[in-house]
């Protein structure tokens, strides 16, 4: 395994588009930072020069989040699969390529991830005037949505790995992580032991936790974390299988 995982490394570090991506969505933020100064600075009664605002784009922007989940979750799940037959032939066993690709893919996106989180505190934090309770809050907040995006990068890195369509992956996800809440209300908004399923839904939950930092009355969230990990670890389960059980051609 540590051969392979040496030889999918390399991979990924030559992927230049990946780090292209990865740089513009630094570059991004820091744009944003400065725009929303700028304006703070010379524009009278601007009223979105405020680091609570500059961390909601965060917290309530979820679907930027989720583009760079699939981004990076398919840099070694893309053309890289037309190679899956040739590593097979070699005796690579299959739980090593989809563990590999995952383990290298995901440590990928949590150093980017960390690395924005850093980058948004530390502009945050000096070009905006201090708020009370609000870096703290939008901390506790991104904790709270960790488990519910790791959920979606398990669910891409499946997809990929079973060679769903990316316009499916792309229906899925937004489904299940946008749109699962309203779904499950129009399914059972007649049945009243199931009506209020919906509040466990990912979408469920990352709206409230966006509510709870808008209030900056937050806490962490074990529903979050339970509700994550149980995703992650049926996503997981029927990935290994499905992918254990699929032709390679």
């Amino acid at each position: 395994m540590i051969n392979y995982l040496k030889s999918e490394r390399y991979r990924l570090v030559r992927k230049k588009s990946l780090h292209i991506t990865s740089i513009i969505a630094c570059l991004l933020i820091i744009a944003f930072a400065f725009t929303l100064d700028y304006f703070g600075r010379n524009e009278t009664g601007f009223p979105y020069a405020t680091s609570s605002f500059f961390y909601s784009n965060v917290i309530g922007g979820s679907l930027f989040i989720f583009i760079i989940v699939l981004i990076v979750s398919s840099s070694l799940t893309g053309k890289d699969l037309l190679l899956l037959k040739q590593s097979i032939s070699f005796g690579i066993s299959r739980n090593t390529i989809f563990w590999s690709k995952l383990l290298l893919t995901l440590s990928y996106f949590l150093l980017l991830c960390l690395i924005g989180m850093l980058l948004m505190v530390g502009l945050g934090e000096t070009l905006f005037p201090k708020e009370d309770l609000v870096m703290e809050s939008f901390l506790i907040a991104s904790v709270n949505m960790l488990p519910i995006v790791l959920s979606s990068f398990f669910l891409v890195h499946v997809l990929k790995m079973i060679r769903v369509p990316d316009i499916y992956t792309i229906v899925i996800l937004i489904v299940t992580y946008t749109l699962s809440d309203d779904v499950l209300k129009l399914l059972f908004r007649n049945i009243d032991s199931l009506n209020e399923v919906y509040k466990w839904t990912p979408s469920a939950l990352l709206n409230e936790n966006m509510w709870a930092f808008f209030d900056l009355n937050i806490s962490v969230a074990w529903t979050h974390w339970i509700v994550g990990m149980l995703i992650s670890f049926v996503v997981l389960s029927l990935g290994v299988w499905s992918f254990n059980k699929k032709d390679i051609d």
